[in-house]
């Protein structure tokens, strides 16, 4: 019989339930992270991808090229491609809280036009909508991206977007609600 569903679909494993490698794995997004959030508690299952994620996920917290209204544009643009409501929701709100509009927010998630006035807000706006819709990026563009962002902050956005397209694909085939708080760890 199939375990009952704790998250969406997907029915968590209590820590003392997990194999040795399944808790070193959790300790590691653990320590990553300081708590299980989102597709992590999907990811302990997998314990060698676990020790992956954590770390390439804190890269995108701290310390790195972008700032909060930049991530906010990107991730936004790849979650809502994948019709994913758990990140979806919770990337809807870090957006607005990193100070973009309304109307901002709503054309991102809706595949509508809009416009930035700062210019890397710009360019990678035209990067995300452009790699999220698998477009050819222009020498126009490739050259605005340099210009704005250099190759550290072109990259941070790919894997960016990577990364992202990666969490909302696990959220949304196990189908897991937006707001959704799993076990109590």
């Amino acid at each position: 019989m199939a375990e009952t569903p704790t998250f969406g679909r997907y029915a968590e494993i209590p820590y003392d339930k997990m194999t040795p490698e399944q808790q070193e794995g959790y300790r590691s997004l653990i320590e990553n992270r300081g708590r299980l959030p989102g597709p992590n508690k999907i990811y302990v299952h997998n314990p060698k991808l676990a020790k992956v994620m954590g770390p390439l996920g804190a890269h995108y917290r701290t310390g790195y090229s972008l700032s909060e209204r930049e991530r906010e544009i990107a991730v936004c643009i790849i979650n809502s491609k994948f019709h994913s409501v758990y990140p979806t929701g919770a990337h809807e709100r870090a957006a607005r809280a990193a100070g973009l509009s309304g109307e901002q927010v709503d054309a991102l998630l809706s595949g509508m036009s809009t416009s930035f006035t700062d210019k890397r807000e710009q360019v990678i706006y035209e990067m995300a909508t452009c790699l999220a819709n698998s477009r050819w990026v222009s020498q126009g563009l490739y050259d605005r991206a340099v210009e704005a962002l250099g190759h550290v902050g072109i990259t941070d956005v790919i894997t960016l977007m990577g990364f992202y397209a990666s969490v909302s694909m696990t959220l949304a085939f196990y189908d897991v609600p937006s707001g959704a708080t799993g076990m109590a760890r």
